[in-house]
């Protein structure tokens, strides 16, 4: 089962009308209603804590490798980089840095929809910049920050038809590729499972790329090579050196 986070079960009016495009669908509908999951991520944290089963991952293996992929992302420079981690739940990244000791290694900023979720991650690492936001209404500026990491961020889609997810999701890769200085990190479902799931958001390549191109950048880079069945795609302003 794929990791979650806290932008996941979301509910767009779209699905109640005709089929349409995720392009038209996007613009169609600015403003989406997919507040509703804070509500399930809430009753899980309140369950089990600040863990991965406390914002509905299934395992912390799972969750570890896919945090050191999503770091990645980070090229050489700058030597501390800022990050947003958008989605970012009780703060789990941090603890993850903690146990590679790599706590200092980023300037890291938590942002997520669920004030419940802030105010764990602020009591567990209270001299980390925690914030309840949503960028897609209350976007950041321009390049505020290095990176942005969207780890589970996109992965399922529950209800939701595939042209909603796609367009929500289209959305907010947007929003955060206009807020980084270098490049954002997010992981999707593969197509090229054994059995697609309704519940999760399985995102053909091809279909990615294209929109990648078209909207955002052709600087990408995807990663399928870590053991589960999802991949990662690093998205950057510009394309990298021969050394990396």
């Amino acid at each position: 089962m794929a990791g979650r986070s806290i932008f996941q079960r979301v509910t767009l009016g779209i699905d109640k009308e005709p089929a349409r495009s995720a392009s038209s669908a996007a613009t169609a509908d600015p403003r989406p209603d997919y507040h509703g999951i804070i509500t399930h991520y809430e009753r899980c944290l309140a369950e089990h804590g600040p863990n991965h089963r406390g914002v509905d991952w299934p395992n912390a293996p799972d969750l570890a490798t896919r945090f050191d992929v999503m770091l990645g992302v980070v090229r050489a420079t700058p030597a501390r980089p800022s990050v947003l981690d958008l989605g970012c739940g009780p703060g789990l990244l941090l603890d993850h840095l903690r146990a590679t000791g790599r706590q200092d290694a980023l300037d890291y900023n938590g942002v997520d929809l669920s004030q419940a979720m802030i105010e764990a991650g602020t009591r567990l690492w209270p001299s980390v910049q925690f914030s309840r936001r949503d960028i897609l209404e209350q976007p950041f500026d321009e390049k505020s920050f290095d990176y942005v990491i969207m780890n589970g961020v996109l992965t399922e889609k529950e209800s939701l038809s595939a042209a909603a997810m796609t367009a929500y999701a289209e959305r907010l890769i947007e929003a955060a590729f206009r807020c980084c200085r270098v490049g954002i990190a997010f992981n999707v479902m593969s197509a090229h499972v054994d059995r697609k799931r309704d519940d999760l958001f399985h995102w053909p390549f091809d279909a990615l790329m294209s929109f990648l191109k078209a909207r955002v950048t052709r600087h990408v880079t995807l990663r399928a090579d870590y053991g589960l069945y999802e991949y990662t795609v690093y998205a950057y302003r510009t394309a990298s050196s021969p050394a990396g």
